[in-house]
């Protein structure tokens, strides 16, 4: 059962992995690797794999060239909070009316995305997508 940190408070857990198609294996195992040690189902942790790797390969799509992804997990005693971003050229969020979103929507409890606009000239926008998948009522935890 996950515990948190010693005070408590919810566990943060960061990845930065280059933005390509190739390295989806390593978030997926990570995001099911952090959800099993939180003590979620079978169904949720399989729902968060599929989210996680919908949610980075869009933004691997939109990513500029040679990109990193940032990857951070946030988990709390009843939810794991997952947002990824990448620097991209655009300043397009990714669409929700696609399939890709529709799938986000209905493997979680809470999903957004958003574009933070470059700090200085020159610099990349940076495209985000948060979701948050809760535990399973009646479940230990």
């Amino acid at each position: 059962m996950f515990e948190g940190t010693e005070d408590g408070s919810p566990e943060e857990i960061e990845l930065r992995i280059g933005a390509v198609l190739t390295n989806l294996p390593i978030i997926r195992s990570l995001a099911a690797s952090i959800a099993m040690r939180a003590d979620f189902d079978l169904d949720s942790i399989a729902d968060l794999r599929l989210a996680v790797d919908e949610a980075c390969s869009t933004l691997i799509t939109q990513g500029a060239p040679g990109a990193a992804l940032t990857c951070g997990f946030r988990v709390s005693h009843d939810e794991i909070r997952f947002t990824v971003t990448v620097p991209s050229t655009s300043d397009a969020k990714p669409s929700s009316d696609s399939f890709g979103w529709r799938v986000l929507t209905t493997l979680t409890d809470h999903t957004a995305t958003w574009v933070d606009g470059p700090d200085e000239a020159d610099a990349p926008h940076l495209v985000n997508i948060e979701l948050a998948k809760r535990r399973t009522e009646g479940l230990p935890g």
